[in-house]
């Protein structure tokens, strides 16, 4: 009976001469000659020819090479030929499985050419424990290139993910470059103002849903519905250094070159480089995020918190005061009354007793001393035009800074200069674009703050901004009958 081979030819990378993916690669067809003239020679019926192209010998989601499996298993041939034994696996492990564990149960030869291994030959075992060993070194030398190679990246501030950060997309004239995408970039700004106004995060989700915005995951995909916002998608952005211009990476590895799954790592290991691409969010609405996330307070079942969450006092025991609800009438109370506490005998006061009473007080305030020069110094009036200018050519000195570093490292990529000059001329210009950034952002600062008082004084309803921005804490003491309200102002 006539043995019948099975071939399998794999390629890890496409060959230059390639013409496009469909293509087979010259070293494909190189194989299948080899290999199909070697069968002849033997005197074996060519079963059937499986390729796989663009797939590394780590891969066991190769397509053809897993076909191929099942057909060994329902023993439709008797033989597998292939160019070299890392063609067929660069893993012991699967060398170990097949060739020395199934292949002889199923009644499969395994034969490769080139490295002169065969399973049909007594004493071939030890061959083919080094090849695999061998080639799982080379799997682990590899692995360890690539690793430092990405570090290296990311230490100079390039962005190495597959997918860019949602609000972002990748520069197309410099690979791990980042440019502002401005269709999701508005949405990640309404994500901010929203959470800023008190929004939870769960109805941030439900908002976003409910108006048809669709989710990172489905925008990158290029789909409308399917995919829907989540409250931990929300949590990320709201938390993403990214949206202020930084790169913070590493955060999981894989725990070794053989695994497919990522683990979290420890914060001292991440990889933080700052002013690596232009922001989406300015550094006082960030600041004002991360002040009122570290503050945790609760989400009414509005899905919106109290303006005065985080700076409720009560006088008679120190405690913070929480929102409560009475026929879906908000009012505070005491948390230590709350939890059973005894040292309180339970302070409350209706928010719509309290709003009253900031409204009168700083009515009182704004005719007694909006015009002292004091206040005035503390809360400025709108920037001159002489900031104005100032920003305006900051922006532009940070545009053109970004732009030469850019060109620096395309020269690099060019061989046009050496790494050292690199280096040099790099640092150079990454210390201009730190001190200009940082001026820029003392402008915008100062820009956005006398903005937002400007808004603020002439108010008719309080928000949770204009709290933030004028009231340190609130203190309520007295009895139910007469409490006393003690407002400790920001000036």
């Amino acid at each position: 009976m006539t043995n019948k081979a099975a071939i399998y030819c794999r390629l890890s990378e496409e060959d230059k001469n390639k013409q496009d993916r469909q293509q087979e690669s010259n070293s494909i067809r190189n194989q299948k000659i080899m290999l199909t003239a070697y069968a002849m020679e033997q005197g074996w019926e060519i079963y059937q020819i499986y390729s796989d192209d663009d797939f590394k010998g780590s891969d066991r989601s190769r397509p053809a090479f897993n076909q191929m499996i099942a057909d060994a298993q329902a023993r439709k041939f008797q033989i597998v030929l292939c160019k070299t034994q890392s063609r067929f696996t660069r893993e012991l492990e699967v060398v170990e499985q097949y060739l020395h564990h199934l292949f002889p149960e199923w009644g499969i030869r395994f034969v490769s050419i080139v490295d002169h291994i065969d399973t049909a030959l007594d004493g071939n075992k030890k061959a083919r424990q080094i090849n695999g060993l061998v080639n799982e070194w080379y799997l682990e030398d590899m692995s360890a290139s690539i690793k430092a190679a990405l570090h290296s990246r990311m230490k100079e501030g390039w962005f190495i993910g597959a997918t860019a950060p949602y609000g972002y997309r990748k520069d197309p004239d410099c690979h791990g470059h980042l440019l502002i995408d401005e269709h999701a970039a508005q949405v990640v700004r309404d994500i901010y103002r929203l959470y800023i106004q008190g929004v939870g995060r769960t109805r941030i989700a439900r908002i976003l849903n409910e108006n048809g915005v669709p989710s990172p995951s489905a925008y990158h995909a290029g789909k409308q519905t399917g995919v829907y916002w989540k409250y931990d998608t929300v949590s990320r952005i709201l938390q993403n250094e990214v949206y202020i211009g930084n790169l913070v990476q590493g955060k999981t590895c894989h725990p070794t070159y053989k695994s497919k799954h990522s683990i979290p790592t420890s914060p001292q290991s991440w990889i933080r480089t700052e002013h690596t691409h232009d922001p989406i969010i300015d550094m006082p609405t960030w600041e004002l995020t991360r002040q009122l996330w570290h503050e945790k307070t609760r989400p009414s079942y509005t899905g919106q918190n109290s303006p005065f969450s985080g700076t409720m006092i009560c006088a008679e025991c120190g405690g913070h005061m929480g929102v409560a609800y009475n026929h879906h009438q908000r009012y505070f109370r005491c948390n230590n009354a709350k939890y059973g506490k005894t040292c309180c005998k339970g302070m409350t006061i209706f928010q719509s007793t309290l709003e009253k009473a900031v409204l009168e007080e700083f009515r009182g305030l704004e005719k007694q001393y909006l015009e002292q020069a004091y206040l005035s110094a503390r809360y400025p009036r709108p920037c001159p035009k002489d900031t104005h200018d100032s920003l305006r050519s900051l922006q532009k000195k940070q545009s053109e800074l970004k732009t030469a570093l850019k060109n620096l490292y395309l020269d690099k990529l060019k061989e046009r200069i050496s790494p050292a000059q690199f280096g040099e001329l790099s640092k150079t210009l990454r210390e201009e674009e730190n001190a200009c950034s940082l001026r820029l952002s003392q402008l915008q600062a100062k820009e956005q703050t006398s903005s937002s008082v400007q808004t603020a004084l002439p108010f008719h309803t309080i928000t949770r901004e204009w709290v933030k921005l004028m009231i340190q804490r609130i203190e309520v003491g007295g009895t139910k009958a007469d409490r006393k309200i003690t407002i400790y102002w920001n000036f």
